[in-house]
């Protein structure tokens, strides 16, 4: 098949790893609890976009680049790690939870998926995972360039998305009475916050191989 071999075997890996819980899922769910439905809708779509970047990457070989500069690798690293933390201080400073709902409202989500895409792109984990997983699938004598890192990238990124769309879905109905509470939904803001900053310091220690 153009390339690619155990294609089934392949799937089923895919969806193991994508249930579970890493970086990305602790994002979603996250957002889904703190911000609803529509905020953990826009960071799966927004993670999903950094996943076919990632894709791209793997697929014309620029993401091989992370495994041989070390100081590549701890740039990228520094910054999405920074970011996380960046986010997490936000909304621990942050005095008032509640969302703008006025002509505000798309341009919060559009921060949403920016900061969905810009967490996954900017893990060197996620790409490390492209360059190292997605060649085993793929035949010795391939012929087809690039086009089985393709195939493979987007089946991944399909399964991923379905799943991570039913995590934050769940997660915000879940929680949608407790978001109705001012108090509850504060407290769960801060909480997103120290996540936030977990995240980016797990990132942080992340190692080359």
């Amino acid at each position: 098949m153009v390339g690619i071999t155990s294609f089934g075997l392949f799937l089923l890996t895919a969806l193991l790893m994508n249930i579970t819980p890493g970086t990305d899922t602790m994002y979603i769910v996250s957002r889904s609890v703190s911000q609803g439905k529509k905020a953990g809708i826009y960071s799966v779509l927004g993670i999903s976009t950094g996943s076919l970047v990632h894709t791209f990457l793997a697929a014309v070989g620029l993401s091989v680049i992370l495994t041989t500069s070390v100081v590549l690798f701890t740039i990228i690293k520094i910054i999405g790690a920074g970011y996380l933390i960046y986010l997490g201080v936000r909304m621990l400073i942050q005095k008032s939870s509640n969302l703008e709902l006025k002509d505000t409202k798309s341009m919060s989500l559009k921060k949403i998926y920016t900061q969905g895409l810009l967490t996954n792109v900017t893990n060197p984990k996620v790409a490390l995972f492209f360059i190292s997983f997605l060649p085993q699938f793929i035949s010795g004598d391939n012929t087809y360039g690039p086009l089985p890192f393709i195939i493979l990238g987007l089946s991944f990124v399909m399964t991923g998305t379905v799943w991570c769309l039913l995590v934050a879905i769940f997660s915000s109905y879940a929680t949608k009475k407790l978001r109705n509470n001012p108090k509850v939904e504060f407290i769960l803001n801060k909480i997103t916050g120290i996540i936030f900053i977990g995240l980016g310091i797990k990132l942080f220690q992340t190692k080359a191989s």
